[in-house]
């Protein structure tokens, strides 16, 4: 059984110019980002790179269409490296750009998965604090013709270069901040739990998860500005839940969200949120033993409480970061509960394979209508 995939060589700079002169940005890099990321920790560099900003080409998490547009307007430019400056977003669309031949498209990618090969380098700096996808092979795209997001994954989809630059996070609004944390708590949750986890993966799962919770308890006690001083450790913790994820994968939380992010356009994060809790006490339902016993263990520890307890303070610990919406808040409705765990039936078995405990139909129509 794989232990642990690590692909990337995973680097760490205290300041963007660092990072530009310690990796000689030519003419031959394009560089991936948003305007108001780029400007004020790269603008004044003046770096020779082709900058491509992605609101050019749509607004939102990325979808085929925006990332079909951006393919569009490279093609015919000689690059040997894409640098992905970014949150998700960003990140998920330069690992397409890095594997996509000339002429292709999305849809042709996900048709031709295992046959995808790397075509240019490709170096990742993540700006949030949850991703962690700068250390994995999976792009999450929404297919705006099946009404989900899927994922397109192949090794050749790692990044050569994992960058960790805290600078990037100094200007993360709260609300990013809150939404992009709980996905990185959420990937290190689940592969914690994944059938597919292993010593090694726990322990990245385990640590990544004290130091997000560690910090949401003093976030809670000092309020929103406590996160400053904390941006370094909750970067290095979305890291490790992406080191965890990246071999464990993520499950049923994932699974149920990408509906709801599909069809009502919820960040990623935010989604994830919205049935995180849950989906843990569905499982709980089910059984209470084994890994699932473990994470009630660790979790009664650090939020000093009893087992039976631990997921209301984890809710609890969570909305104080981030208030719970109903999934009605969002636009969904009860018609949207038997169409949903159906899609996500048919689209997500890559994820679902991964649950702590199988869950049927009924079962994840269960989950979607105790959260409406």
């Amino acid at each position: 059984m794989l232990q642990l995939q690590f692909k990337p060589e995973l680097h760490y700079f205290d300041t963007c110019r660092e990072f530009a002169e310690q990796f000689c940005i030519s003419a031959d890099d394009i560089i991936l980002t948003n305007k108001y990321i780029y400007d004020p920790f790269f603008g004044s560099m003046n770096l020779p790179a082709m900058v491509v900003y992605q609101e050019k080409f749509g607004a939102g998490e990325p979808s085929d269409v925006m990332v079909d547009a951006i393919l569009e307007s490279i093609e015919g430019r000689s690059c040997r490296r894409v640098i992905a400056v970014g949150g998700g977003t960003i990140i998920d669309i330069a690992k397409v750009l890095a594997v996509a031949p000339e002429g292709a498209r999305v849809d042709d990618l996900y048709r031709d998965m295992a046959e995808l090969r790397a075509r240019r380098e490709l170096v990742i700096l993540p700006t949030t604090c949850g991703t962690g996808s700068e250390v994995t092979n999976i792009s999450i795209l929404n297919r705006t013709k099946l009404g989900t997001k899927m994922g397109l994954v192949s090794p050749a989809m790692f990044a050569a270069q994992a960058v960790l630059v805290p600078e990037l996070l100094s200007t993360l609004p709260y609300g990013v901040f809150a939404t992009s944390s709980i996905d990185a708590l959420v990937h290190a949750v689940e592969s914690a739990l994944s059938p597919r986890s292993t010593p090694y993966t726990r322990i990245f799962s385990m640590k990544a998860m004290e130091m997000i919770l560690r910090g949401y308890q003093r976030i809670r006690r000092d309020g929103p500005q406590a996160r400053g001083p904390l941006m370094k450790d909750f970067l290095i913790a979305s890291n490790f839940a992406g080191l965890a994820f990246g071999t464990a994968g993520c499950a049923a939380v994932h699974a149920l969200s990408y509906p709801l992010g599909g069809t009502y356009h919820v960040p990623h994060g935010e989604s994830n949120y919205a049935v995180f809790v849950a989906v843990l006490k569905a499982y709980r339902s089910v059984r209470n033993d084994g890994r699932l016993a473990e994470l009630e263990e660790f979790l009664s520890a650090v939020l000093s409480c009893g087992r039976d307890e631990v997921f209301e303070q984890l809710g609890e610990l969570l909305a104080a970061i981030l208030p719970l919406k109903r999934l009605s808040e969002y636009g969904m409705t009860e018609q949207d509960i038997t169409v949903f765990a159906s899609n996500v039936l048919k689209t997500q078995q890559r994820l679902l394979g991964n649950n702590f405990v199988p869950l049927s139909e009924e079962q994840i129509a269960a989950i979607y209508a105790s959260r409406l």
